[in-house]
């Protein structure tokens, strides 16, 4: 395989993002009933690329971005044992280049990023069903911690 560079995104990669994010979207749709119909963002990806305690990660390779994530630093419950963790979204690559290892460079230079805010706690969310993304994770050290459940009342 090719090269891949991680590197933090910029304004100039905004246009890529919007589309990974409507592929994140795509996918998801059939995990999660309670997504709106029609055309949703979950991100606002440029005010993310400029914040300060937001870390935008997109993976290259030959010249073409080909995945992203990022790592957004929160506080956490004033009874866990860390104060802050970062919280890590919007992980995708491109389906030509899964089962390469890409997400885990991206993970590992988000969790680099976390430490430099000495961080050391990362969170991720996944939908249950989604197999192939919660072994993904499962395979990188991440471990399920608590399931949240929805019901619709009538």
């Amino acid at each position: 395989m090719e090269d891949v560079t991680i590197r933090e995104a910029t304004l100039a990669d905004l246009d890529i993002l919007l589309g990974f994010e409507k592929d994140i979207i795509s996918t998801e749709r059939p995990f999660d009933p309670t997504l709106k119909e029609g055309h949703i963002h979950y991100y606002d990806i440029a005010w993310m690329i400029g914040a300060p305690h937001v870390e935008v990660a997109v993976a290259e390779s030959e010249q073409q971005i080909i995945g992203s994530g990022y790592a957004r630093i929160e506080d956490s419950k004033i009874y866990l044992k860390h104060q802050r963790h970062a919280f890590l979204g919007f992980m995708f690559v491109k389906p030509s280049y899964r089962g390469k290892g890409i997400n885990k460079k991206i993970i590992d230079f988000l969790a680099r990023w976390a430490l430099s805010q000495n961080v050391s706690e990362l969170k991720l969310e996944v939908y249950n069903d989604n197999l192939p993304a919660v072994n993904a994770y499962e395979k990188q050290g991440f471990s399920k911690l608590l399931v949240q459940m929805r019901m619709e009342v009538k």
